[in-house]
């Protein structure tokens, strides 16, 4: 199933993709798309649905974050081998982890906004991973089993604030809007294999990033193994499990970040695409 919300900003009603890719709406089955719903009981109730039985919705839809409720927004810090390569540094012994704050999360195709006293806003389109039955010293061959489905994240970063303002990459990454989810939440079962999905992000129609989640350092079985061995993992948060390389940080003869007016593409296979136009905050 593809599981979207969809409607205006704080008024965002639960909805399901059909096969012809129109949205249908599941309000009088579920109140939302958050974690209460996203155990595999819950989900197979809504698979069992017919879809044609379900209210049709105008196609001109806002989507929103497609989860609500997440209680913890993790993210895994140069994931990639040649993500790593690009900006200098050392492949980790251990899954990097950071934290990014729950207020930045937004729509899919909501504008990012610009920080006040940016210079550095930058992009990392990210396979996310989002929980769906809450589990704690897990292997990685059980962490799979935990998840209720995937989606694809823009990870924008300011770099200034992640590496000169002193302290953790958290200030550079949790700016708002800087977490936009979606446009829908695809269940596991309709991915085959989570570690071989190519992704892209265009700017401006240029192409910035190429990548496929098979050359991740850590696999996602082995970063949800590896949190879960630290924290309980609950049903609704969200993993970002690390770039591609052609992040603007990483751009020679020297970086290239974002400004007002900027458009991004951001594409990952089977799990749809973003697109965010770039403001300025005052």
């Amino acid at each position: 199933m593809k599981l979207v919300r969809y409607g205006e900003i704080g008024s965002e009603k639960p909805g399901l993709i059909d096969d012809e890719g129109k949205i249908r709406d599941l309000s009088a089955h579920i109140d939302d798309i958050n974690g209460h719903m996203l155990s595999d009981a819950s989900l197979a109730r809504l698979r069992s649905l017919d879809p044609a039985s379900l209210p049709l919705i105008e196609d001109d839809q806002r989507f929103g974050a497609c989860v609500n409720g997440v209680g913890k927004f993790m993210c895994i810090g140069l994931n990639y081998s040649d993500h790593a390569a690009e900006t200098g540094a050392e492949i980790p012994a251990h899954p990097i982890l950071f934290m990014k704050a729950t207020s930045a999360i937004t729509g899919p195709d909501d504008k990012v906004m610009i920080p006040r006293n940016s210079q550095a806003t930058d992009w990392e389109v990210e396979l996310g991973v989002v929980i769906g039955t809450a589990c704690k010293y897990v292997t990685p061959d059980q962490a799979l089993d935990y998840v209720a489905g995937y989606c694809v994240v823009n990870d924008v970063s300011e770099r200034d604030f992640q590496a000169k303002l002193t302290g953790q990459w958290t200030k550079g990454k949790s700016c708002d809007t800087f977490g936009p989810i979606g446009p829908w939440l695809v269940t596991r079962d309709e991915i085959d294999d989570p570690q071989n999905l190519d992704m892209t992000l265009d700017v401006n129609g240029e192409r910035r990033q190429t990548g496929n989640t098979k050359t991740m350092i850590f696999s996602i079985a082995e970063c949800i193994s590896h949190l879960s061995q630290l924290m309980t993992l609950h049903p609704g948060d969200v993993i970002s499990t690390g770039t591609p390389p052609g992040v603007g940080l990483g751009m020679k003869p020297e970086p290239v970040y974002l400004k007002e007016g900027d458009v991004m593409d951001v594409w990952i296979d089977g799990l749809g695409q973003q697109r965010q136009t770039v403001g300025q905050d005052a």
